[in-house]
């Protein structure tokens, strides 16, 4: 099993290999018990935001990591990869905008800090 920071790392250069948009990786640990990292990413098209999934996965297996749980790759809209201690988000970017997660993160970590 690997390193959260390792792992990570990892999932960042597997979005980066497959052109993915806007990544960011958001340290939510001090905030909950669900997660340590968050990582959103954009595609560009449903095939995109497929493929980066994919690759993801791909990566993380060949490294020994298996996911908790997949949702949402048969649409392609927004898939959410988690791992436990980093969650994956990968999402068309209408459908970030929409759901906007890293204001919600930061909005958190704004009460949590008042």
């Amino acid at each position: 099993m690997m390193k959260e920071e390792d792992l990570k790392n990892l999932v960042v250069d597997a979005l980066e290999d497959i052109k993915g948009i806007d990544i960011r990786a958001i340290d939510v640990g001090h905030l909950t018990d669900v997660t340590d990292h968050l990582i959103i990413a954009s595609g560009a098209s449903n095939r995109q935001v497929k493929a980066l999934s994919d690759n993801v996965l791909m990566k993380c297996k060949e490294a020994g990591e298996r996911p908790l749980g997949v949702e949402g790759q048969g649409e392609g809209e927004w898939v959410l990869i988690d791992y436990g201690a980093v969650v994956v988000h990968v999402m068309l970017p209408d459908t970030r905008e929409f759901y906007d997660l890293e204001r919600l993160w930061d909005i958190a970590a704004a009460n949590r800090e008042s």
